[in-house]
C-alpha cells in the first residue's frame, strides 16, 4: 500500500525494529502546523479569525487547539535542541535560502515566493525540534544527560 522507503524498518540495537514511517508523519504534520497556520494564499487559521466574530461558533475552540499545538511546538524545539540549538537551526536554515537566492533558485523581491519560503522553513524547524532527540539518540546512543553538580 505505502511505499518501501516509507515503511522501511530498522532494528535498534536492543532487538526493537522502529519504521521510518514516524519520520514522514512528523514532517507532515510540522508542515501542516507551519502552512496551517499563516500560508501566503489566504486559506489560513489566521485568516480565519480574523474573518469573523472571535467568540462566534466554534472560533474559540480553534483558537485554543491551535494555542495549544503551538505551545507543544515550542516546547519540543526547546526540550530536544535548546534556545542556542534553534538559533543554530534557523542560522543553517537561513544559510540555505541565502545560497539559494545567489543561485537565482529564490528571488527576495518576490514576497509569496519568501512568504512560501518563511512557512516550510518553520515547519522544518518544528520537525527538526520533534525528531531531534531521536537523531541525537541515533547518533551518539543516548537520549539525554542530566547535569550533575559537584558538591
Amino acid at each position: 500500500m505505502l511505499p518501501d522507503f516509507l515503511t522501511k524498518t530498522n532494528k535498534t540495537k536492543k532487538g526493537k525494529k522502529e519504521s521510518h514511517l514516524r519520520w514522514w508523519v512528523t514532517l507532515l504534520l510540522s508542515l501542516a502546523l507551519a502552512i496551517g497556520t499563516w500560508n501566503p494564499l489566504g486559506h489560513h487559521f489566521i485568516h480565519y479569525i480574523s474573518a469573523q466574530d472571535i467568540l462566534s461558533g466554534f472560533t474559540p475552540f480553534a483558537i485554543l487547539i491551535m494555542i495549544g499545538l503551538w505551545i507543544l511546538a515550542f516546547k519540543s524545539i526547546l526540550q530536544s535542541i535548546g534556545f542556542s540549538g534553534a538559533i543554530a537551526t534557523i542560522l543553517i536554515i537561513l544559510a540555505f535560502i541565502w545560497g539559494l537566492q545567489q543561485y537565482g533558485v529564490l528571488d527576495f523581491s518576490n514576497a509569496t515566493q519568501m512568504g512560501w519560503t518563511g512557512t516550510i522553513s518553520m515547519g522544518i524547524i518544528i520537525w527538526i525540534g520533534i525528531n531531534a532527540s531521536i537523531i541525537w539518540k541515533t547518533l551518539t546512543g543516548v537520549y539525554a544527560t542530566d547535569t550533575v553538580e559537584s558538591e
